[in-house]
């Protein structure tokens, strides 16, 4: 009787661990271990800004459409060409007809009415203004179409692999998509120009304020105000992409940057996000190392027209750990190129930081580079030099 008992209990085992039920169970669950942070959204990812090391992700390479949250890049360009000189905070830009015309969110530009750079990143980061979009990138590149070649070729550069951009704003368009990967991608580029927090990390401000009709302007991201530490980045909403947010949070010298997609609705979306920064902040910390633009060392550059340069850092530096970890279980190792012939441009990558583990892993590297452009030198500066050098080995 015993027997029979213990046959027929495991007869019963058997068809429940290998049903077709509990199978589809076990797949069902997230991507990243048992951690299911974002259960309602379509695609989530959550990374450590300074490392880029993927803390949390589900189905993260999907493509979707982006909706508002595309204005990322479209910031991103206008903040690299304030970098480059190519634009000031305070030039004045005039909204066209077509510019005006956009629906959905926006800051009421009139046709020809004129916004200064600064008010128009406000209206953009903080009221997700499709208007103030499409009036920047006609200023930069003379048509939203030609801003928008722009747009997809920096995309390129970065290595977003499964998006394609039809507009600057995010509103509906065939072909118009991204993935939550590519996403926290040029988020966390955007996010090396440390002067866009002070726009996205805005809870409200007007435009306008000097008019007669002043315009009040309130962040579509709520977390700004209620989650301790989040200043940015972007919120998203059509009926087809439902409620996305590309969100960031800074807490002792750790940043952290979280994305999810294809959400119900907006207290569920604040909600996830929220869960994502509370793992992230409880169980890592992060050990600076280097700030953004520190020097490193510094490299002979042969014929230039400065004989050395120093290298840098594009951004800060930090080792990510899990906290109650040593920084003794890691290791750093700088290598630079001993010379390089001129010229030498800026954006060259003239060296690397790698960080190990003990038994040789790598976890990180950092690109390194020349802290400025160093053109050929003439053959005069050359003579010269040479001269020099021969007199002083005598």
């Amino acid at each position: 009787m015993k027997r029979n008992g213990y046959i027929a209990l495991c007869f019963i085992m058997f068809f429940t661990i290998f049903s077709p039920l509990a199978v589809a169970a076990e797949k069902a669950g997230p991507q990243t271990g048992e951690m299911n942070f974002a259960p309602n959204a379509k695609a989530a990812v959550m990374i450590e800004a300074d490392t880029g090391k993927v803390l949390y992700e589900k189905n993260s390479n999907e493509k979707m459409p982006p909706a508002s949250i595309t204005k990322v890049m479209t910031m991103l360009l206008i903040m690299e060409a304030i970098e480059r000189g190519e634009l000031k905070l305070t030039d004045k830009v005039r909204a066209s007809e077509r510019a005006a015309s956009m629906g959905g969110s926006q800051i009421f530009l009139q046709p020809g009415e004129e916004m200064v750079v600064e008010d128009m990143i406000k209206g953009i980061a903080i009221a997700s203004g499709n208007d103030a979009s499409v009036a920047m990138a006609e200023h930069l590149s003379g048509t939203e179409e030609t801003f928008v070649a722009k747009m997809n070729e920096r995309a390129k550069q970065l290595g977003m692999k499964n998006t394609h951009f039809v507009n600057s704003n995010g509103l509906p368009a065939a072909e118009h998509y991204s993935s939550a990967a590519d996403i926290a991608i040029m988020s966390r580029e955007l996010l090396k120009h440390e002067g866009i927090t002070r726009f996205t990390g805005t809870y409200q401000d007007y435009l306008r304020k000097d008019s007669a009709n002043p315009f009040w302007l309130v962040n579509t991201n709520r977390l700004v105000r209620f989650y301790e530490g989040v200043d940015g980045l972007k919120t998203g909403y059509t009926s087809e992409a439902k409620y996305c947010l590309t969100a960031t949070a800074k807490r002792n010298n750790m940043r952290i940057i979280a994305v999810v997609m294809g959400v119900p609705d907006v207290k569920t979306r604040n909600n996830e996000v929220s869960t994502m920064f509370n793992y992230a902040f409880t169980h890592y910390q992060v050990m600076p190392m280097y700030k953004k633009g520190e020097t490193v060392e510094q490299l002979t550059v042969d014929k230039g027209s400065q004989p050395k340069i120093n290298v840098v850092t594009p951004h800060a530096v930090s080792l990510l750990m899990k906290k109650g970890e040593s920084a003794n279980s890691f290791k750093k190792e700088v290598v630079i190129n001993s010379t390089v012939n001129a010229p030498v441009n800026k954006e060259q990558v003239v060296g690397h930081i790698f960080i190990r583990t003990m038994d040789g892993k790598e976890v990180n590297r950092i690109d390194l580079y020349p802290e400025q452009t160093i053109d050929k030198a003439g053959m005069w500066e050359i003579l010269k030099r040479t001269t020099k050098n021969v007199l002083i080995s005598y």
